[in-house]
């Protein structure tokens, strides 16, 4: 396992950990030359996403199955050939910084059923975010859309995507230089002790998605969509979108 102390400072360095196959002990540090990013103010929600909210269909929850969310994720899809970079020890250590506070999930559930989902690593105003799964239309795209408005109303400046993609960026993330993404880290993090770092503590910012996400439900219910949050994340999204 990779300690919770080293994977945050990694982090913060803009480094991030991957492996070649679930079983692989070994891992590599990753510092892309292009990278991956979604502006929080430029999410795009199709007509066929803001109907998929507004329907009802999913419960969307946070921090409420982490576990599973990393496990659905590190499961091998057909176009990888049956590989996956999310190895046992990679899955371990994300587990492990979600016990410190470091790492969040959002899950998409019809009834009792984890559908979809996402998790990444949240610090300061900062959240990276590491990968999603779907086992219905539209279930990642859910999830994403609650992210991007819980970390709009938790305060998080800088959404990492790491790689781009075709899916991605149809969802309106672009693509910057290492440089500009170290910039934009930097004007993200508040200043930290190397102690504090080393003693692997949630900073202040840490919490966002779940203080966003908290939020996020709160305003569902004081506009009146308590039944259905959906709504409100819809209505947020095409506002400004």
């Amino acid at each position: 396992m990779i300690e919770p102390s080293l994977l945050l400072l990694a982090y913060r360095s803009g480094v991030f950990p991957m492996a070649d196959a679930r079983d692989d002990p070994e891992i590599f540090w990753v510092e892309p030359k292009r990278r991956g990013i979604l502006p929080l103010d430029g999410f795009h929600c199709s007509h066929s996403l803001a109907r998929s909210l507004r329907k009802g269909g999913f419960t969307v929850t946070c921090n409420a199955a982490f576990a599973r969310v990393v496990q659905e994720c590190a499961a091998p899809r057909p176009s990888e050939s049956g590989q996956t970079w999310i190895s046992h020890r990679i899955a371990a250590s994300y587990c492990a910084l979600h016990e410190v506070g470091l790492a969040h999930s959002i899950e998409v559930w019809r009834g009792d059923e984890l559908v979809g989902g996402l998790y990444g690593v949240g610090f300061d105003r900062v959240f990276c975010g590491e990968s999603m799964f779907s086992r219905v239309s539209n279930a990642s795209k859910v999830a994403l859309a609650w992210l991007v408005v819980a970390l709009r109303m938790g305060g998080v400046e800088l959404l990492d995507c790491q790689f781009i993609t075709p899916h991605l960026a149809s969802l309106g993330a672009i693509e910057i230089t290492q440089k500009d993404y170290m910039a934009r880290l930097d004007a993200a993090q508040f200043s930290v002790s190397s102690a504090r770092v080393g003693a692997g503590a949630s900073s202040a910012g840490a919490a966002s998605l779940a203080t966003g996400f908290g939020a996020a439900l709160a305003a569902a219910k004081s506009a009146g969509f308590s039944s259905s949050p959906g709504n409100f994340i819809a209505q947020s999204l095409t506002q400004t979108s």
